[in-house]
């Protein structure tokens, strides 16, 4: 079964004694669970069932938990509630009931015997606001002390070293955090209040990630002010780069609880950054500016913290898939933790990924990797180019890596080749490459997407007459985009993906409440060009079929949308086939679920390029299709 053995790495905690980390466990339902490797090595669960230890804050969470000690403090997804876990003991609610109310981005003020976190709150008309509250630890406040407000989001809470400054990032409506946002530092009395605050760094232009004090009390940040995300210092007042590189020392912050760097010391910083979509690790000396690169066997890093010479990261390769790493900076040794999928491919089955770069549209490159179709029992005829599966990413400010991953293994030993795009828009590539969707969502990711197939085809490695697309989210849109405007693919298949623009706008969640306002264009201004760009008002020119699967519990992404897109199609006779998934949300995480969607999208690739399978597998009705 496809996903019956995975989890899901997604958070990582150090201590001087432990290592942490949150795993979402599919055969659990779901179900987030901190797990403490102790120093004798015994791996242990930290939280009972039924605690989830998730944040919903944003709907796409992170941040969801701390350590203090022994004591662990975390979100949990079901009541939204912070609970503290201290050692043989059950979890003990930290903050009261409240269903309108939740947290992320959890820090301890020691000193102060507090928490300091990031806060959600819907009214009762379903207005949200957002603020950096302190919450008494020992004494429930039933909403904590403001301390940052004013602002319509806020992330990256840091105290410093010696308590007496707390930095933030903050950013406003229309924007996202990676198009524009604000480092503000505040100066605290010795209660913990607000005594004064500055902007320190950011812009309409600049976007600020991961700020972080070391440990003789200076601040330093990752910003984007030169077009590639990079680190900076603030001292003496004064902002000064400590990188610049063309290269990303930053992600999306798409969630809560991202780093891609630490401190070894106050004078020295261990990072990783991607170059050309691959990760490096490399040590900085702060004063000098001095890097040493480190050799590292990862293509894909993530989730960085770094206590002395002991760092814990989340990371993988072409050939092993993302793990719980632990790394020795003084003796230079890596180690893995905990993976994430358990090794039961034959090497030689193992399709790698190949990086290619490849021209688009106006003379620009972009970016992609490229999976060869491979398994030891099945050789092509002489002659003849693989179908192709074509795989875009969501976000769609996110990015593909090339890392092993189960879904696109199942494709490559089924005789298929895969190409995982890195569309204009993606990150990994700098703000200019970014900048390329700006506007031109739904023509520029479409253009790539086709681009790739063509190159792959010059190139006699994929037969464009039997190219498919596929995609969750964003990326689905794109999918179905790419069938109804354009005529390269022979199929297409969406998970939760959009097909109404201005309904997406109207109707989705506050986060990306005016995301499309810089993808598309601000709304009611630009409703003719949401119109136009919309595949559900489009679909008389599509001859290619469609199978599209939702999340009936998807908040991001209303179910509405799917559901329009194949009342219209099966209304105009065109060929469609869907599942929904009544306990499924935007992001699918049962193993039943993956296993039924996985082999109905490769009968559906069967029986519409006509590939004979030497296996069954059970299909969806596609319906006004025929036989």
């Amino acid at each position: 079964m496809l996903r019956a053995q995975t989890v899901s790495l997604q958070e990582v905690f150090l201590t001087a004694s432990s290592i942490y980390w949150i795993e979402e466990r599919p055969e659990d339902g779901g179900r987030c669970v901190i797990v403490e490797r102790r120093p004798n090595g015994v791996i242990v669960d930290r939280i009972p069932a039924p605690y989830d230890a998730s944040s919903r804050v944003h709907e796409y969470g992170g941040g969801a938990f701390t350590v203090s000690g022994e004591t662990v403090f975390f979100c949990d997804g079901g009541d939204g509630r912070i609970y503290r876990q201290d050692p043989g003991q059950p979890p003990r609610p930290v903050t009261p009931a409240d269903a309108l109310t939740r947290y992320a981005d959890l820090i301890v003020d020691t000193t102060r015997e507090r928490l300091i976190a990031v806060r959600e709150v819907r009214d009762a008309n379903g207005l949200i606001e957002h603020a950096v509250v302190a919450i008494p630890i020992v004494e429930r406040d039933p909403m904590g002390e403001i301390l940052f407000g004013g602002h319509d989001f806020f992330m990256f809470p840091r105290l410093s070293p010696d308590g007496t400054r707390l930095a933030v990032v903050a950013w406003d409506q229309p924007h996202m955090p990676w198009d524009s946002s604000y480092l503000l530092v505040a100066t605290l009395r010795d209660d913990g209040g607000v005594n004064a605050l500055q902007s320190v760094a950011g812009g309409e232009q600049e976007s600020i990630f991961q700020p972080e004090w070391s440990p003789d009390n200076q601040l330093y940040f990752v910003s984007d002010r030169t077009g590639w995300w990079n680190l900076y210092s603030w001292q003496d007042r004064e902002v000064r780069p400590v990188t610049a590189l063309h290269a990303e020392f930053g992600e999306a912050a798409w969630t809560f609880g991202l780093s891609t760097y630490g401190f070894v010391s106050a004078t020295e910083i261990l990072a990783s950054y991607t170059f050309s979509g691959l990760a490096r690790l490399v040590r900085i000396n702060v004063a000098t500016r001095e890097m040493s690169h480190l050799a590292c066997p990862f293509s894909t890093i993530s989730h960085v913290k770094v206590l002395g010479d002991h760092v814990l990261m989340i990371a993988g390769a072409d050939r092993s898939p993302k793990a719980i790493v632990s790394y020795d900076a003084d003796h230079r040794q890596f180690a893995i933790v905990r993976t994430s999928v358990p090794l039961i491919m034959d090497e030689d089955d193992v399709s790698l990924p190949e990086s290619l770069e490849f021209p688009t549209t106006d003379g620009t490159i972009a970016f992609g990797y490229y999976y060869a179709p491979k398994n030891r029992d099945y050789i092509a005829p002489e002659g003849e180019s693989p179908p192709l599966v074509v795989m875009v990413h969501g976000g769609p400010t996110d990015r593909c890596e090339p890392v092993f991953q189960l879904d696109i293994q199942y494709w490559t030993t089924r005789g298929f080749a895969v190409m995982d795009v890195n569309y204009g828009g993606s990150t990994g590539y700098g703000r200019p490459y970014r900048d390329r969707l700006r506007g031109h969502w739904g023509i520029v990711d479409v253009d790539d997407a086709i681009a790739a197939t063509i190159f792959l085809s010059r190139h006699n490695k994929a037969d464009p007459r039997r190219a498919v697309i596929r995609g969750t989210g964003a990326g689905g849109f794109t999918a179905l985009a790419a069938v109804a405007f354009r005529n390269t693919f022979r199929a297409a298949t969406t998970y939760n993906a959009i097909s109404d623009l201005a309904a997406l706008a109207r109707a989705t969640h506050h986060f990306e409440s005016h995301y499309l306002d810089g993808l598309i264009g601000p709304l009611p201004s630009h409703e003719a060009l949401y119109q136009e760009r919309s595949p559900v008002f489009h679909l008389d020119r599509l001859r290619a079929p469609v199978l599209a699967f939702h999340g009936l519990q998807d908040r991001v992404i209303p179910v509405s949308q799917t559901q329009a897109l194949v009342e219209s199609l099966t209304q105009k006779g065109l060929p469609v086939g869907t599942v929904t998934f009544a306990e499924e949300g935007h992001e699918f995480s049962h193993p039943d679920t993956m296993a039924r969607c996985y082999e109905a999208e490769l009968a559906f690739y069967a029986k519409v390029l006509n590939i004979r399978l030497p296996e069954r597998v059970e299909a969806v009705s596609i319906q006004n299709c025929p036989e």
